[in-house]
């Protein structure tokens, strides 16, 4: 596994200083399209158009540093987006015609586990390579598919690191982690069943109870259901995964319900703005994040993790009083990855380009990437942030941590 904690690895360094041909040729290069069906509209747009946003920035700093030089040419990336409103079957149908009638050859990922679930299939029908940054379900990487990477950590790993948390703070006040009781609610989708499935595992481990084990509502609109069962039975961990829309859903009845959990674990809370749009019932929630602007990440094309932050907001003035979602930066990094791999290559032609994708060894703002054979990304770890007076504090693993874990959640 490469080193997190340093800058640009060997080979790193080197596509970096491939990937930029000089400012001055920049307007003269060609354009290479690349396509994406992204939730614009219905439940995942808030994510969607966060991904949209991060494909769209790295762009654009590719094209200021000068464009990707591919052989003797240089070209600039441009997308071509179609809106699957956030619907399996729609995005499938969009994949087809992106790749049928655009004549698309290479394909960002759809927001989504589920979304990325019915494309994937299309484009390794066709044998596109497709790069994508959101979706995390460990089911997207049994199939055997050769075209489909990921530069995102698995859906398992989100929140497992809450359970053992909670076995440490056990520890702490002279109990057992076995005395920890767990509640569950979770999205019916595949990638929040994954996280309800890592979380389970390492409940299992510790010998933990798992006192409530549920399905959210369809429209992910209310679950005070659920939170009355969490009154009656006192968990001493409640984890949530219901995407963006799950997320403000939780943190605003357990608000308004009053609801006191030593340890409640969301995902998607920078993404759903929580703290702007709840603010104090958000605080000392712990949120599964892939990446964190404090991290000591760096590249050649974007810098440090905060100085990406820090451009971000300049080109984005409107998340300029929020924490930038990791949707966004890993959106970025999917960018990233083709162009290094286009670079690598040395060609337009997609089966080289695939093969370069597999090879990637990619140190970047976002983390490491270093794709299995399966396709996901193998050398980043996720972490977890805890909303501290409005903060998002990164707190674990203690590796990553520049926090103290507020530990119980008031």
């Amino acid at each position: 596994m490469l080193n997190t904690r340093t800058k640009l690895g060997i080979l790193g360094a080197l596509a970096g200083s491939l990937l930029f041909t000089g400012q001055s040729q920049a307007a003269d290069c060609e354009p290479l399209v690349l396509g994406s069906a992204i939730s614009l509209t219905g439940k995942y747009a808030t994510n969607g158009v966060h991904a949209q946003n991060g494909y769209e920035f790295a762009i654009q700093k590719l094209d200021e540093a000068g464009g990707v030089k591919i052989g003797d040419k240089c070209y600039n990336f441009k997308v071509t987006y179609y809106d699957d409103e956030s619907k399996g079957d729609r995005g499938a149908t969009l994949a087809e015609r992106l790749i049928s009638q655009d004549k698309v050859q290479y394909m960002l990922g759809p927001y989504s586990s589920g979304l990325t679930k019915a494309i994937a299939p299309v484009t390794e029908k066709y044998k596109i390579p497709m790069v994508e940054a959101e979706g995390a379900s460990r089911s997207l990487f049994n199939k055997g598919y050769k075209y489909l990477f990921a530069v995102l950590s698995t859906s398992e790993q989100y929140l497992a690191s809450a359970v053992t948390l909670a076995a440490e703070m056990a520890e702490k006040e002279g109990k057992t982690a076995s005395d920890v009781k767990i509640a569950i609610a979770v999205e019916n989708d595949p990638f929040s069943l994954d996280i309800r499935a890592g979380v389970l595992e390492d409940a299992e481990k510790y010998g933990m109870q798992v006192v409530i084990d549920e399905k959210l509502p369809r429209d992910l609109s209310d679950m005070s259901a659920i939170l009355t069962k969490v009154k009656l039975l006192k968990p001493d961990v409640l984890v949530v995964s219901g995407h963006s829309k799950g997320a403000a859903t939780a943190v605003r009845q357990i608000g308004e319900m009053k609801i006191s959990v030593p340890m409640v674990a969301i995902t998607h809370c920078e993404a759903a703005d929580v703290t702007g749009n709840f603010g104090e019932f958000a605080n000392d929630i712990l949120c599964s994040t892939q990446w964190a602007e404090t991290l000591t990440y760096e590249d050649e094309l974007f810098g440090t993790a905060a100085n990406y932050e820090t451009e971000f907001k300049a080109a984005y003035p409107e998340y300029a009083e929020k924490t930038v979602p990791y949707q966004v930066a890993q959106a970025s990094a999917a960018v990233y990855v083709f162009a290094d791999a286009f670079q690598r290559a040395g060609t337009l032609d997609k089966e080289a380009v695939r093969q370069a994708i597999a090879e990637t060894e990619l140190s970047t703002f976002y983390g490491d990437i270093k794709f299995s054979e399966a396709g996901n990304n193998i050398a980043k770890p996720m972490v977890l942030r805890q909303i501290q007076d409005g903060k998002y504090n990164v707190v674990a693993p203690s590796a990553f941590a520049s926090h103290e874990l507020n530990w119980p959640r008031k």
